[in-house]
């Protein structure tokens, strides 16, 4: 169906395999029986085999529960925990747990219900090293046609300059939610652990939406993020969706705007000094803490149009 680039893999598979560093690869779930024997089997099927696999079930009520303790009781590389009490407690909470108890150096993400290629891991494990990034970000296959076979699938490149490094904090003027170009998916990064650590890893108070977001600004803001044209993922696309709900249900907004003040905040302790920054955020802010104003603005430039047209 699609590959990734391999051109550099066979030279330097020799240090991957006598040097290599542990993956952490975390995998929460809630309630997806459906998927998830297929996202711990792309696992297995890695080509890099120095992993271990962390599954933290987020207080699942259906199956997913029984097929998650089956593969740890099946495969000492495959761990199985939950909160306290089979609790939901959310993305952020789940990850951080996760976190908290992997042995590797560096840590995958795979949601529940994605999927990833066999080169995968040998292929950002590789380009970590080569580049000393402590961030692999890769592009990503959308996946629709999972479902129905006529749908069109699509790859989606990081919205920036490919298969190179990159200093801070340029991504967080070039990426969503700040900037136009296509933010990566959680399932096409590997980050090092200790890095992560030191930026407070995952932001509880994010249990589903823009909870990627406030992980990736820290990183945009304080580290170089190799991005690559490789693609290794596979992100499902479906109905059920927090990205999808949120839109549905007409939440979206309140979301980014909880994400926007946050980033507000953090901006005024860890970046006040970035004038460039503070003015972009600024701007996206308006809509939110102008709406009267902005809804004129917005109505007298399609009128412009308009008659620019009609003219």
């Amino acid at each position: 169906m699609l590959t990734g680039k391999t051109h550099e893999l066979e030279r330097g598979r020799e240090e991957l395999i006598n040097d290599s560093p542990k993956v952490s690869v975390i995998t929460c779930f809630l309630n997806e029986e459906r998927f998830l024997t297929e996202a711990v089997e792309s696992v297995l099927r890695q080509e890099y085999t120095h992993w271990e696999l962390i599954l933290i079930d987020d207080g699942s009520s259906d199956k997913s529960t029984v097929i998650a303790k089956s593969f740890a009781s099946e495969f000492s590389k495959i761990k199985y925990f939950d909160h306290k009490d089979h609790a939901n407690k959310g993305l952020s909470a789940s990850r951080n747990l996760a976190i908290d108890l992997a042995e590797g150096e560096i840590i995958a993400f795979l949601d529940g219900d994605d999927v990833w290629l066999p080169g995968f891991l040998a292929t950002g494990i590789h380009t970590m090293l080569n580049h000393s990034s402590p961030m692999y970000c890769e592009a990503t296959f959308y996946w629709n046609s999972w479902d129905d076979l006529e749908a069109e699938d699509e790859i989606i490149a990081v919205g920036t300059d490919q298969d190179q490094l990159h200093g801070h904090p340029d991504l967080i003027f070039k990426l969503y939610p700040l900037g136009s170009g296509a933010a990566p998916c959680l399932c096409g990064i590997l980050v090092d652990k200790e890095t992560l650590g030191k930026h407070g890893c995952f932001d509880e108070a994010f249990k589903g939406m823009y909870e990627d977001q406030v992980f990736l600004t820290k990183f945009y803001l304080h580290e170089s993020v190799y991005i690559s044209s490789n693609c290794n993922n596979l992100y499902r696309q479906r109905e059920g969706s927090l990205v999808n709900a949120s839109h549905a249900h007409g939440t979206y907004n309140k979301h980014r705007r909880f994400f926007l003040e946050w980033l507000d905040q953090y901006i005024q302790v860890n970046a006040a000094e970035n004038r460039e920054l503070r003015n972009l955020l600024s701007s996206v802010q308006f809509p939110f803490n102008h709406p009267t104003s902005y809804r004129l603005i917005s109505y007298y430039r399609s009128l412009k149009k308009r008659i620019s047209k009609f003219l």
